[in-house]
């Protein structure tokens, strides 16, 4: 009987460390906030601020030199689970190394190509930034993610510098080597200067061809999640 529970209890310290580990490993995490807008100052010279499109026309870029963590990136947004579904909680990762363009003409958004470089994903966990690279993204085979934009986007009206606008953009993304049409619901603001662009879209992996990771009887990720972005763009 004696050496039952001894073998109970070792087996409890076994289970109990393997959940432990998951926990660590995948669960201990401090997701990053979402993509959002910042409310940058308006620049106050008299020939940019308050003026419509007039200071929006022209060619914006994004590139991995001007592009910056935490105000600058592409990234994902997934749920991880302890075994059992008796945890969870979100993980982000994020890569500023992104280029980007577009261009304005008064309330026309075209010529928009965004590409990531996912093999520089980081999260608050190098375990999991390290197995992204070879299992679910497989960011070493597959190391592009890419957006281009299927058709212009007509806004209601002429930016003016301090307004937050939104609009729908159609097109073509690229994820995992797979192209897939979609439409991202995208916000955007001039402060004078510069024209800050945030989107999210809902990535179901298997549509991808993705494979979400797994630890053996620990822990699992869902099979879906958040492709976010959120770009700073600087006049060319």
């Amino acid at each position: 009987m004696r050496r039952l529970w001894k073998w109970l209890v070792l087996g409890l310290v076994v289970i109990v460390g393997l959940a432990f580990a998951g926990w660590y490993f995948f669960l201990k995490t401090d997701p990053d906030p979402r993509a959002a807008i910042r409310n940058t100052p308006v620049v106050t010279d008299s020939t940019v601020a308050g003026q419509a499109a007039s200071g929006t026309d022209g060619t914006w870029t994004v590139s991995p030199d001007t592009c910056s963590l935490p105000d600058c990136f592409v990234g994902y947004r997934v749920t991880e689970k302890l075994f059992a579904n008796i945890s969870e909680t979100e993980a982000t990762g994020r890569s500023a190394n992104v280029d980007a363009t577009m261009t304005i003409e008064g309330t026309t958004v075209k010529d928009v190509t965004v590409t990531a470089d996912l093999r520089d994903l980081t999260s608050d966990n190098n375990f999991r930034d390290g197995r992204i690279r070879s299992e679910g993204l497989e960011s070493d085979q597959f190391p592009e993610a890419k957006f281009v934009l299927s058709e212009p986007i007509t806004l209601a009206a002429a930016p003016t510098a301090g307004e937050t606008v939104k609009a729908e953009a159609k097109g073509k993304f690229t994820l995992h080597g797979v192209t897939k049409d979609v439409t991202l619901s995208l916000e955007g603001r001039w402060d004078g200067k510069q024209v800050q662009v945030v989107g999210t879209l809902p990535i179901v992996f298997s549509d991808y061809g993705i494979k979400a990771p797994t630890a053996p009887a620990v822990a699992s990720v869902d099979d879906h999640g958040e492709m976010e972005l959120q770009l700073v763009f600087d006049k060319s």
